[in-house]
């Protein structure tokens, strides 16, 4: 952890930044993880809380930070916009996770796999991306990064109504249906979530670069 008090007040905010989409990363690779193995999952659920709580921690960094500083080094809406979405990606894969442990799945789908699979690609891409904004921006490879979050968005969208089909069609089980509907959209939405960061970075990289 760094030690923010040693650090210049508008650099804080990239430090906060950085820490905050490593956070996202390594929530996203539990998830990823757990449904690839569903083993201990209770202990992995744990986890996952745990690092929710972090992000929740490093936005109420940012927010603060934002509250003590005069000169920001980009727009406050901005800083404000991207800290949300980054911790509202926390928030529903924290989500999709208890969801799974307390409607007690016995086993992810296929499609639960495939979609925290482009949920880890995607969070990589984010991570890249606010990675980018410290210092000199590359506007180039700042919107390339931002072309390819929303490239994953879509190939995440088009697999969530893919599984929604298949729930309607092939399950008899209403509950089944009920569970799985809510833990697909959870995830779905964490994937959302990357392409409202990476509008947000778009907006930095035009307006700064």
């Amino acid at each position: 952890m760094f030690n923010l008090s040693l650090i210049p007040r508008e650099k804080k905010f990239f430090v906060l930044f950085e820490q905050s989409a490593q956070n996202v990363v390594k929530i996203a690779q539990q998830l990823r993880d757990m449904v690839n193995t569903w083993e201990n999952v209770k202990e992995r659920v744990k986890v996952i809380t745990s690092l929710e709580h972090e992000g929740d921690a490093i936005t109420h960094q940012i927010v603060a930070e934002l509250h003590r500083t005069f000169v920001t080094p980009f727009d406050r809406e901005d800083i404000a916009l991207l800290a949300e979405s980054l911790d509202d990606i926390t928030d529903f894969i924290h989500s999709a996770a208890d969801a799974m442990l307390l409607y007690k799945v016995e086993r992810p789908t296929d499609k639960a796999k495939e979609l925290t699979d482009i949920l880890l690609q995607a969070v990589l891409e984010v991570q890249k991306g606010v990675s980018e904004i410290h210092g000199r921006i590359d506007r180039n490879k700042l919107l390339k990064l931002c072309v390819e979050i929303n490239r994953l968005e879509n190939v995440g969208d088009s697999v969530y109504r893919s599984a929604i089909a298949e729930l309607f069609v092939n399950s008899a089980d209403f509950a089944y249906l009920i569970k799985w509907r809510e833990i697909y959209e959870d995830i779905e939405t964490a994937i959302d979530r990357c392409e409202d960061v990476a509008n947000t970075l778009e907006g930095i990289a035009l307006k700064y670069a």
